[in-house]
């Protein structure tokens, strides 16, 4: 057998440095890109929404539709009115059937955030894939087990839905009990969310508004404000402003159903594409600080921000 000359291998170097050289700039690409992605949702990756004890301890971390499904099932809680206890067993009891979220199939024909059966009486498929309905029906349900309040966790919870598995509901008490006291307002600026900034004009500030209304009924009271610009801010310059207030039964400033709203605005963000939400001196902005509230908007100086608010309004911003 001949030997093979130096020469004969010349022609391959150039093809592996070419394959070398491609990799290099398919990996660069990759890098680039989840950079890009991280800094867009605020150094955070993919958007996600955190809440977090009050004075630390434990945190909860779930999607964006998660968030706002359970910020739905604490709204529609304290409407009824149901105090903090059932919104525990309620976002518990949907974290185990559906891991909040709202499911379009299920066993036999269970649906929704509590996998409830049209064939049991619960509602048609339509009214249980409904989270506002799917949740009033639960308390409704709740409502009638006799001393529910005193019940442990799974046992009222099994009472209402019945499962095959009563015993799976308990599990989930920590992480309910911290995602109701978040939602229902109890544990201020606990909630982060992070996600890019919206397009501007990709809000509707009637939607909002209409959403709003169908979750926490007609005393919500939101109202439009006219378009507003902020040159030089960051964020989406224009602006259409959707006023909440604050207030409870009495009329009289209620900082926490001002923090249930800011709250629920907040897990809801993504969906209703809003940019910023402001109350109580502090405020959350699309696509910034990580997600975390800041006392003041980034970039201005003592306390004439005209985009802040105080704890009588809640103020949610939407780009237009």
């Amino acid at each position: 057998m001949g030997r093979v000359s130096q020469s004969d291998h010349h022609p391959r170097r150039p093809r592996r440095l070419l394959r070398t050289a491609a990799g290099l700039l398919v990996l660069l690409a990759v890098i680039g890109y989840f950079a890009a992605k991280q800094d867009s949702t605020g150094g955070q990756g993919a958007p996600h929404c955190t809440v977090r004890a009050a004075g630390g301890g434990g945190s909860y971390s779930m999607t964006p539709e998660q968030a706002g499904n359970a910020a739905t099932i604490a709204a529609v809680g304290t409407g009824k009115p149901m105090p903090e206890r059932a919104v525990t067993i309620a976002i518990a009891t949907a974290m185990q059937e559906s891991a909040l979220r709202n499911l379009n199939h299920g066993d036999r024909d269970s649906l929704g955030l509590f996998q409830q059966r049209p064939s049991q009486g619960w509602g048609t498929p339509a009214q249980i894939r409904d989270p506002v309905y799917s949740a009033g029906i639960f308390y409704d349900r709740l409502k009638e087990v006799r001393g529910w309040a005193r019940l442990p966790l799974t046992e009222a919870a099994q009472q209402v839905q019945l499962s095959g598995f009563p015993q799976a509901y308990a599990k989930h008490e920590p992480d309910a009990t911290l995602l109701a006291a978040a939602f229902t307002g109890g544990a201020p600026g606990t909630l982060t969310c992070t996600g890019p900034a919206p397009r501007p004009g990709s809000g509707d500030p009637d939607k909002v508004k209409a959403e709003l209304t169908r979750v926490f009924g007609d005393k919500a009271a939101p109202k439009l404000g006219p378009p507003a610009s902020s040159a030089g801010r960051s964020g989406p310059t224009d602006r259409t402003e959707v006023t909440v207030p604050a207030t409870g039964k009495n009329g009289a400033v209620d900082r926490q159903r001002g923090w249930e709203l800011a709250h629920w605005a907040v897990a809801n963000a993504a969906e209703l594409n809003l940019s910023r939400v402001a109350y109580d001196g502090k405020a959350w902005i699309a696509g910034e600080n990580k997600g975390r509230w800041v006392d003041k908007a980034p970039g201005t100086s003592g306390t004439g921000d005209p985009l802040s608010a105080g704890p009588d309004d809640v103020r949610i911003f939407v780009p237009r």
